[in-house]
């Protein structure tokens, strides 16, 4: 899977290299063909990036797994000998090169279909946001109010949670944001804090979420706390080896998490392969 596109603009999820027979692929015809643009298998090494030997270990196991020979390399003579292909070699490279065009147009028909399922596309087009933050959430804007240097953006997770995020006036325009935008927010898992029912009052922080601790991962410093929220989406929250006896966490015990509104970065969809992010 890529974000790269096609020439018709259509995105390019799924990715394939033609190899016939297990070994012969792209390297093997690769070499081929500078075998017989220069006659000379270390010349043609050098082309592809490849040492002598390796180059030579190639062809060896390409002439020793076809019932012809591919290569014919001579020694010494007038000349300090060469490398040919023979009328195999040539045929094996045509043969390649066409089943090689039907291959890309069989994955180029693919790709077609992927794109026209908008389900589909909406899973790939979240699984190849690539982000240090190990909290990533997704869902729609549902509110905007505007001030007069900051805007507050509400965005309603899957489950019915709502997450207040605050950006500039500029990242506003720039992303150019409206009720129903799908957005995702990352969240970095030490700007969280973890509360029980009876003291998350005592913080003012905006942000208030509930949820499951279902995995407590320890190292001899810190600890990554796993909870699992009402809509199926989970939260890594790091916190010292101290404040976890203080708050007696276990596995299956209810935990609230609270977080200022400059904590989540609010990125949205600019293009159906990448998504832009402003604090």
């Amino acid at each position: 899977m890529t974000k790269n596109q096609n020439k018709d603009n259509t995105p390019t999820w799924i990715e394939s290299d033609l190899r016939l027979a297990g070994t012969l692929d792209n390297r093997v015809i690769g070499l081929l063909k500078a075998i017989e643009q220069n006659g000379s298998l270390n010349q043609a090494a050098k082309q592809v990036g490849l040492s002598y030997k390796g180059a030579w270990q190639i062809i060896e196991r390409a002439n020793n797994s076809s019932p012809k020979t591919l290569v014919v390399t001579a020694t010494g003579g007038t000349k300090g000998g060469g490398s040919y292909l023979t009328d195999a070699g040539q045929a094996l490279i045509a043969l390649f090169t066409d089943l090689q065009q039907q291959h890309q147009l069989f994955i180029k028909q693919l790709n077609r279909s992927v794109a026209e399922n908008s389900d589909t596309v909406l899973l790939l087009q979240r699984l190849v946001v690539k982000t240090s933050a190990k909290n990533q959430f997704f869902g729609n804007v549902v509110d905007i109010q505007i001030g007069v240097v900051n805007v507050e953006v509400v965005v309603k997770l899957k489950g019915g949670e709502q997450i207040i995020t605050t950006i500039t006036l500029a990242s506003l325009n720039e992303l150019n944001l409206s009720v129903g935008l799908e957005a995702i927010l990352l969240i970095n898992s030490t700007d969280i804090t973890l509360a029980t029912a009876e003291n998350i009052n005592q913080f003012s922080a905006r942000n208030r979420l509930f949820g499951e601790v279902i995995r407590i991962q320890q190292d001899e410093i810190n600890a990554e706390i796993i909870i699992l929220l009402a809509g199926g989406e989970t939260l890594v929250v790091s916190i010292t080896q101290q404040s976890l006896q203080l708050l007696t966490l276990e596995k299956g015990k209810q935990i609230g998490m609270i977080f200022k509104t400059n904590a989540p970065i609010l990125g949205v969809k600019v293009t159906p392969e990448s998504v832009k992010t402003f604090v």
